[in-house]
């Protein structure tokens, strides 16, 4: 329990952080873009390298990244019928708002500092970057343009650096290669880098938002963090229960499952001119809201564990 207050308390200071930086730091209006550039182009793939080297990659066929993927497509399910009569554009991005979840800017963070291992995450990057975000961008393009979708939906996620680097990783380490230190060290401070800079982004994205304003997004958006903050952890400790997962494995995709929205839904949202204010009001809600979830779903654990 203190191990897990600590990493929440870690993460809420780097995040103030950012925040007095955007307030009072005198940035240029562009430091938060810059800053989140450099991490999703250099830092976070060295890290995730890094991650997926090491992992045991079973993982990728366990009960863990099953539970995980139940959960999200469950959440994506119950936004698209309680809103089946809105345009598709708003269901799509809406449905990826309650189930998609931050694996990478957040995720990172908490599996490292909460759950104590990177490379936990390492599922669930692989599933949407891999699976959910071609499928994802195929039915946006569908749903905004008449252009084909088969070409931009599967080859620019084959040039996202994030599944680069998980692919490299995976090939690496399936192959048994030994990485020389010369060549990895330099990757690994590189890669620790990754985790304050996005948190500090995060909280510079934090200063002076207005959220929920009145209009036809505002129940949208109820809807999409209740899936993501509330229905999405549930359905996973409850799926995790019925297949046996050990204590241990249905904290973590509980906590997994906690994660807020994905704020790259933000820029297919811009790409394709849908759903905009419902994504960023999403984004910032379950950002905001997932620590407190965390840190209850931890104690409830705790208690559970410490009476049994």
């Amino acid at each position: 329990m203190i191990d897990a207050l600590s990493g929440f308390l870690l993460l809420a200071v780097i995040v103030m952080i950012g925040w007095a930086l955007r307030r009072w730091g005198s940035l240029p209006e562009n430091a938060e873009a810059v800053l989140g550039r450099i991490a999703y182009t250099a830092l976070a793939p060295c890290l995730l390298f890094e991650g997926t080297l090491t992992a045991d990659l079973r993982l990728l066929v366990s009960g863990p990244l099953l539970v995980s993927t139940l959960a999200a497509v469950t959440c994506f399910a119950i936004f698209v019928l309680i809103f089946w009569r809105r345009d598709r554009g708003t269901r799509i991005l809406g449905a990826l708002a309650g189930g998609y979840t931050n694996a990478n800017y957040i995720g990172i963070p908490v599996a490292t500092y909460v759950l104590g291992d990177a490379s936990l995450v390492v599922p669930i990057v692989f599933l949407q970057l891999l699976i959910i975000t071609p499928l994802a961008l195929m039915l946006l393009e569908s749903a905004t343009s008449r252009r084909s979708p088969a070409r931009w939906a599967f080859l620019k996620p084959a040039a996202n650096p994030l599944v680069i680097a998980v692919t490299l990783g995976a090939f690496v380490n399936f192959s048994g290669v030994r990485v020389p230190s010369a060549l990895l060290d330099p990757i690994s401070t590189v890669g620790n880098a990754a985790v304050p800079v996005v948190l500090i982004a995060f909280g510079m994205s934090l200063s002076g938002r207005r959220v929920l304003a009145p209009g036809p997004d505002r129940l949208p958006t109820v809807v999409a963090v209740t899936l993501k903050l509330l229905v999405m952890p549930a359905v996973a400790v409850l799926l995790a229960l019925a297949l046996g997962l050990s204590r241990d494995a249905a904290y973590t995709v509980t906590i997994l499952a906690t994660l807020p929205t994905a704020q790259n839904i933000y820029l297919y949202a811009q790409r394709f001119a849908s759903g905009l204010v419902l994504i960023r009001d999403a984004i910032f809600l379950s950002t905001v809201g997932c620590l407190p979830v965390m840190l209850l779903i931890t104690v409830i654990f705790d208690v559970r564990a410490a009476n049994s």
